[in-house]
């Protein structure tokens, strides 16, 4: 009895969900994404993608559905060795020129030199809100998770699971915050050498191609977009939008002493700091708490 009780109350937990369109997404890289270019060469399978980047084209891969707020979340692999010039990303983004989007970009380096991570978020297509941080790790020798976690109150970007930055909803305060657009998820690897390493001064040593990243796991827990509908429904306060718990609102103690310790030893720019680039005008947000 107790059995056929719960899977009643799950079957009518259901149809709740279905009634108000959430869907609640948790599926891999062979379920939920495809190859957009680069398809002579890199691959989906299951649990794993392998992007590949050659001279002639690099590679990349998307989700067929976008989402509103949840968690997603991969595991990667990146390009061992002399990656210079070479850039990994891994991404969420809507379209248009109002666009929002959620970055993560590991810029290749010399061999022996840590990579960097470039963060960044688009809001109504504004940019211009780049973190950058070197890891405490070598990203190429093991796979290790790499997570955007995204709700109505805060974005908060994680590196096995320790929070490394965080963009918090000050919309009340005339601040864009990424709450109205679905997004899909997006990995690619190309040739960035204008820029990526030291500004453009290092460029890609093409001997060293064929570069490639591996990914696996990919985890998107998430509520589903199905148009303007879910603003409301993907942001409401009802068992399965888990990511708008009270725990999911700001970081615990423990996280927060976690965020400090990556940003006193690991963080190498901050938008909010670099008053030359904004003429002494920085973003309104980086008056806040951003913590």
């Amino acid at each position: 009895m107790a059995a056929a009780s719960e899977k009643m109350f799950l079957a009518l937990l259901f149809i709740f969900f279905m009634a108000r369109g959430i869907i609640i997404v948790d599926a891999n890289f062979g379920k939920s994404m495809y190859l957009t270019w680069g398809t002579q060469h890199a691959s989906i399978q299951g649990e794993d993608l392998q992007l590949v980047l050659h001279q002639t084209s690099g590679s990349a891969a998307q989700t067929k559905i976008p989402f509103l707020f949840g968690s997603i979340e991969s595991k990667i692999k990146l390009v061992p060795n002399n990656s210079a010039g070479t850039v990994t990303a891994y991404y969420l983004s809507s379209t248009g020129s109002q666009h929002d989007e959620i970055d993560f970009e590991f810029l290749g380096n010399i061999s022996g030199q840590p990579y960097i991570v470039h963060t960044n978020i688009y809001t109504q297509g504004n940019g211009s809100k780049e973190q950058q941080f070197y890891l405490w790790f070598d990203p190429t020798a093991d796979f290790h998770n790499y997570t955007i976690h995204w709700n109505p109150t805060q974005v908060v970007w994680y590196i096995d699971s320790i929070p490394i930055r965080v963009f918090m909803n000050n919309e009340e305060e005339g601040i864009a915050y990424p709450n109205k657009q679905g997004m899909k998820v997006y990995t690619s690897l190309w040739n960035a050498d204008d820029w990526a390493t030291r500004g453009g001064l290092v460029k890609t040593n093409w001997t060293n191609a064929p570069f490639i990243a591996r990914l696996n796991r990919f985890r998107a827990r998430a509520c589903k977009w199905n148009g303007p509908i879910s603003i409301n429904n993907c942001a409401s306060n009802v068992p399965s939008n888990w990511w708008t718990s009270p725990i999911y609102k700001q970081l615990s103690y423990a996280q927060m002493g976690q965020l400090y310790w990556v940003r006193n030893n690991y963080m190498i720019y901050d938008y909010c700091k670099d008053t030359k680039r904004f003429n002494g005008q920085v973003p309104p947000e980086c008056f806040k708490t951003q913590f």
